[in-house]
């Protein structure tokens, strides 16, 4: 079993959320503040940014350019979340850097996404990385990767509606947040976003003098290792990213972008595995936005007009119903389960907010039970069974072997 480091890192629910910049810039001054004078490419937004930071992390690899990657959540391992050319941090390592830093990261009352990045810049730091990638874990105005000093280029994934507790109730509240990345100078790379979001990310990037570049969605000629239309785009938003490497003396020829993109990999994200040698997608949707995109992916599965099986947890804080609204068609059949570990929807209250799903719609005590329950139906479903709505319910069926990957 993985080290869950439970001694370390202390639960998300006794800590919550507490989203401020001092406490991380305290905490890596305190460090030497590591790698403040490797350029980062921060990966801020809503839907995507997993995405386009893999790709950017396999491209520079394949270029030579030696990449320190940080990612959230983890799947599985605490030790996804720190990569060095695509190479997890060792749970040994990790470990004793996390040790090293106790003292430091109680008195600075660090939370464990801050934790992990603090260690990630020293482990950064001492395999002497060229360039980071820094996913943002929510938000981005106060956010710990912005309390990296030297972030001369964006990359923005699409904004939608998230975390809405946190970041504002409307699209252009949230957008405000997550703009506020942009320092003074930087290259800004997105591709197509909601006119409201476009119009604050324009504002801010005047505002920092810094460059804002839309890019078009890549096209068929080019060979990604991300199934989904959407990959299309989110390419897109790292090939600008890297392009803006140029000017910083890091150029990155296309042939190795080409093949960084066609040997990207992401776990979770529209990914065909096998339960018990049956076909079963698993994709990490979990807030409107994702849910819409998703919906259009399942056009291009072949008799889903006759339905669909969608096994589905969403944990309790988020927009349940216009989720569903956007994936669920009348022909489909549809199985809620609870996110293990998280308070959850149940198909109780979301039918009493709308009966019609009612007929269509069971309560299942596990995704496992919910795919006996389909196995036990008869023929195995085509298109195959879909889980979706948390990816921390994907990561519960990989932590325990219940699934494989192709």
């Amino acid at each position: 079993m993985p080290d869950d480091f439970s001694d370390l890192i202390p639960r998300f629910d006794l800590r919550g959320m507490d989203l401020q910049l001092d406490r991380m810039r305290h905490a890596l001054d305190e460090l030497g503040f590591p790698c403040a004078d490797v350029p980062a490419i921060q990966v801020a937004g809503t839907n995507g940014k997993g995405s386009i930071a893999a790709f950017l992390s396999s491209a520079l690899q394949r270029a030579g350019i030696k990449t320190g990657l940080t990612t959230s959540p983890h799947l599985v391992n605490w030790c996804e979340r720190i990569r060095v050319d695509g190479g997890m941090i060792a749970e040994a390592e990790l470990r004793s850097r996390l040790v090293a830093q106790r003292k430091i990261c109680e008195r600075n009352k660090l939370t464990p996404f801050e934790q992990l990045l603090a260690v990630a810049f020293e482990y950064f730091a001492s395999n002497q990385v060229d360039v980071l990638v820094l996913e943002v874990g929510l938000g981005g105005r106060l956010d710990a990767t912005t309390a990296h000093p030297k972030r001369p280029v964006i990359a923005m994934a699409s904004i939608g509606m998230d975390h809405c507790e946190h970041l504002g109730h409307t699209l252009r509240a949230i957008a405000t947040e997550k703009a506020a990345v942009i320092s003074p100078g930087a290259t800004v790379v997105s591709a197509y976003q909601d006119p409201a979001v476009a119009e604050v990310l324009e504002a801010a990037c005047r505002q920092q003098q810094a460059r804002l570049a839309w890019v078009e969605p890549l096209g068929c000629e080019w060979n990604l290792g991300l199934k989904g239309v959407m990959q299309r785009s989110n390419a897109a938003v790292a090939l600008g990213a890297l392009h803006a490497l140029d000017g910083l003396g890091w150029p990155v020829p296309e042939a190795a972008i080409r093949t960084g993109f066609a040997e990207t990999r992401w776990c979770g994200r529209l990914q065909t595995v096998h339960w018990k040698s049956l076909p079963l997608r698993i994709d990490g949707a979990h807030n409107p936005a994702a849910a819409v995109q998703l919906a259009l992916e399942r056009q291009s599965w072949p008799g889903e007009q006759l339905g669909v099986c969608w096994i589905l947890g969403i944990q309790a804080h988020k927009q349940a119903i216009a989720m569903l609204q956007s994936l669920i068609k009348p022909a489909d059949q549809i199985w809620i389960v609870p996110v293990p570990g998280h308070s959850s929807w149940d198909r109780a209250t979301l039918v009493e907010q709308e009966e019609s799903w009612g007929e269509q719609m069971h309560q299942s005590s596990s995704s496992e039970a919910a795919l006996e329950t389909i196995r036990a139906q008869g023929p195995w479903p085509d298109p195959f069974p879909i889980l979706a709505g948390s990816l921390y319910l994907i990561g519960d069926l990989f932590s325990r072997c219940l699934v494989t990957a192709e």
